[in-house]
């Protein structure tokens, strides 16, 4: 079987302040994705998200439903986003052909039954990044390349955190239930991430880094605003945001994440901000 499946269940911020950091990497850090020749998915109990990877190789790989679902097919109440982070490869939904390339973004919608990823060279295999959220209601199947996305120009050198925030997966350029994504690049010489940091009560998120250089990593700070925990990172590993908690990084080198969230409303400037000089 080329699919596998963990259950992460939510935490309380008040048990979260006494995890050690074994317990915190336990809970809230995901790290087997990206594995050549398999699916692997992480379903938590934060607004039943999904976050996992696809890495076919010489042969295809088909979404199938997993346990938790109780479903027939993965996708019988769900909507999918997926971003390729490898070489060039396709994802065939019901019979339709979606060529990927580097960092496109394809949104599926709730009710399709067939979800087949490839690579066009299984010596350099595509990479493709998922993540999934409950629906309700049948939206169109979208392409979006990172050059169609909606560009944010934030933060300066100066800060440290100089960043450009393409928004693909989002209002305005797809039509969702209640799926979000985006990529985040930093630019050289920046490395902090969210920052000022902020929660989001009505929406989880989860954060996952990418082309970080050889020997360096992110330092993921989460937790409430003044009770602040930090879980090293390392390339192709993700981490689980919950509602109350702030997500920010800053790394030794700068580097991408991709953002996805789900929850209660698709305003993505919806956030509680934590100033600086408040956090602890």
């Amino acid at each position: 079987m080329s699919t596998s499946y963990e259950t992460r269940y939510a935490s309380s911020p008040q048990t979260v302040k006494k995890y050690d950091t074994q317990e915190l990497r336990n809970e809230f850090l995901i790290d087997n994705l990206m594995q050549e020749g398999q699916v692997n998915l992480t379903y938590t109990h934060y607004d039943r998200y999904i976050a996992g990877s696809a890495v076919p190789t010489s042969s295809a790989l088909t979404l199938e439903t997993i346990d938790p679902l109780k479903a027939s097919f993965f996708l019988e109440r769900r909507e999918l986003g997926i971003i390729n982070v490898g070489g060039s490869g396709s994802v065939t939904v019901d019979g339709t052909k979606y060529e990927m390339g580097l960092k496109d973004a394809l949104y599926v919608g709730m009710g399709n039954k067939e979800v087949v990823f490839a690579s066009d060279d299984a010596s350099s295999p595509a990479k493709f990044y998922l993540n999934s959220a409950p629906a309700h209601v049948n939206f169109p199947t979208k392409k979006v390349s990172k050059a169609e996305a909606n560009k944010l120009e934030l933060g300066s050198l100066e800060t440290a955190n100089h960043r450009t925030v393409n928004q693909m997966i989002i209002g305005g350029i797809v039509t969702t239930c209640q799926l979000q994504m985006g990529m985040t690049e930093l630019k050289t010489g920046s490395v902090w991430n969210t920052m000022p940091a902020h929660v989001h009560d009505r929406r989880m998120e989860v954060y996952y880094y990418l082309d970080i250089p050889q020997d360096q990593a992110v330092c993921h700070f989460m937790g409430e605003p003044t009770e602040t925990r930090h879980i090293w990172m390392q390339n192709d590993q993700a981490v689980i945001s919950p509602p109350w908690s702030i997500h920010s990084g800053s790394g030794t080198s700068n580097y991408t994440f991709i953002w996805g969230m789900a929850g209660e409303n698709l305003d993505y400037n919806d956030m509680d901000v934590a100033k600086i000089t408040e956090l602890r």
